[in-house]
């Protein structure tokens, strides 16, 4: 089991704006400058799904959501699962 330092807290969510995107925020990154508006955006979205990504993959395991959210965001119909399963290992449970 991963410690809390060693994690970083994930939510992939659709905007409630008119463009209905998907976004990502990483909870644990956030600073004072940006951490409000970012969890607002967050809570008003539709939830997609969320997670700890483990800290010393967080490069790879962030160009893996980029890459699901640019997928989702060109119209192509993809589940939870399909993300968490190319995530593998390296999201911590």
């Amino acid at each position: 089991m991963a410690f809390e330092s060693q994690k970083i807290m994930f939510e992939i969510f659709r905007e409630e704006s008119y463009s209905r995107r998907f976004r990502v925020v990483y909870f644990t990154e956030l600073n004072e400058y940006n951490k409000e508006s970012e969890i607002n955006a967050a809570l008003a979205g539709e939830h997609f799904l969320d997670g700890f990504i483990r800290e010393r993959d967080k490069e790879h395991a962030k160009r893996v959501i980029a890459s699901f959210l640019d997928r989702l965001n060109h119209g192509e119909r993809l589940h939870p699962q399909d993300v968490l399963a190319q995530l593998g290992d390296h999201i911590v449970v």
